[in-house]
């Protein structure tokens, strides 16, 4: 297994590590379960957010007395120095430990500068001086605010969607990147699911400096990451033809199922929704035409075209327009008209 310093943090890893969002839905055993089962298998870095509900806490419960043991990543979404702060001290309770590995600024809209009035770039350095933080980060899903905080140098990691649908801008930023000395951390590896090939995620991998964050929530997920420490996987003519063809069928206007653009006004279940015609291609499963799902996806008629999920998309889609594109498919699937 190869390994990555993420810049000038000085933080060497192995080039697999854990994305610990899903495990907020299992339970506390199974979570720890898994958590204590990634480092044994290899994995020594864990990225949480006060954002994803009671992550932290299962990572303080499975790594307590092991903090020197493992690398810890956490965010916060605060937009004052003061929420800053709160969260911070929580997330610091919440994992069992007095410092963070790295501490970002969660989904943002803006580069925070010293002196930009929002005091947030001095609240994270002042946490730095604390030694609460040992190392400054930062996530967005825009890749114009992306290319900003990478040309600031204010930063020591940025975290980003990358995986083998990355454009050429993406794939400049993570060059950037690393030019500059700044450690890339790759969410969103998989496309929000969409992916299925963990072969070919990961050999897409390798041929950049970036540190993969895997989202895991079953043992069989953590499985299938953890087998690729028994091999060396590399991009070969038959991984890059594969990339190529699933590359034209998922390109342009789709739906990463990353959710900021929730609560809809009118209770869409917008991210799996708007994506309903690549999941029940890609991942073939009877649940999807259950009555449940049916309801999930009907649901969609009562769109009212207010436009807040569009002004929430980080990626500036019509979701509107690509619900009722999914709705239309999945109702010629349902009459059968269209075979899956």
């Amino acid at each position: 297994m190869r390994e990555i310093t993420l810049g000038k943090t000085g933080i060497r890893v192995p080039q697999n590590a854990f994305g610990a969002l899903p495990i907020q839905r299992v339970d506390m055993n199974t979570a720890v379960r898994l958590l204590r089962g990634a480092y044994d298998g290899g994995m020594r870095f864990f990225d949480t957010a006060r954002a994803y509900s009671d992550s932290e806490e299962k990572i303080g419960e499975a790594f307590m007395g092991m903090r020197d043991k493992i690398y810890i990543s956490s965010k916060t979404m605060a937009k004052t120095p003061e929420k800053f702060r709160e969260d911070l001290e929580t997330t610091l309770r919440n994992l069992r430990t007095d410092y963070l590995d790295i501490y970002q600024f969660h989904c943002v809209s803006q580069c925070y500068r010293p002196g930009d009035g929002t005091g947030m770039y001095e609240a994270m350095v002042e946490a730095k001086e604390q030694g609460k933080v040992r190392h400054i980060g930062i996530t967005t899903h825009l890749i114009g605010v992306a290319e900003e905080i990478v040309e600031s140098g204010l930063y020591e990691t940025l975290q980003f969607p990358f995986c083998y649908l990355a454009t050429d801008r993406d794939i400049k930023l993570v060059q950037a990147a690393e030019k500059a000395d700044i450690g890339f951390i790759a969410m969103k590896g998989l496309s929000g699911g969409l992916l299925t090939d963990s072969t070919a995620c990961m050999a897409f991998m390798s041929d950049y400096n970036v540190l993969p964050i895997w989202g895991i929530q079953r043992d069989e997920e953590l499985a299938e990451w953890l087998s690729f420490f028994d091999k060396n996987v590399k991009m070969t003519d038959e991984i890059a033809t594969f990339i190529e063809e699933d590359r034209k069928s998922l390109m342009g206007e789709f739906c990463r199922g990353c959710g900021y653009c929730a609560p809809c006004t009118v209770g869409i279940q917008i991210n799996n929704c708007a994506r309903m015609s690549q999941l029940i291609r890609r991942a073939p499963s009877a649940n999807f035409l259950s009555e449940e799902w049916q309801g999930l996806m009907m649901k969609i008629e009562e769109c009212v075209d207010c436009g807040v999920c569009k002004t929430r998309c980080p990626y500036g889609l019509d979701i509107p327009t690509l619900l009722r594109k999914n709705l239309a498919d999945y109702k010629d699937i349902l009459a059968g008209r269209v075979t899956i």
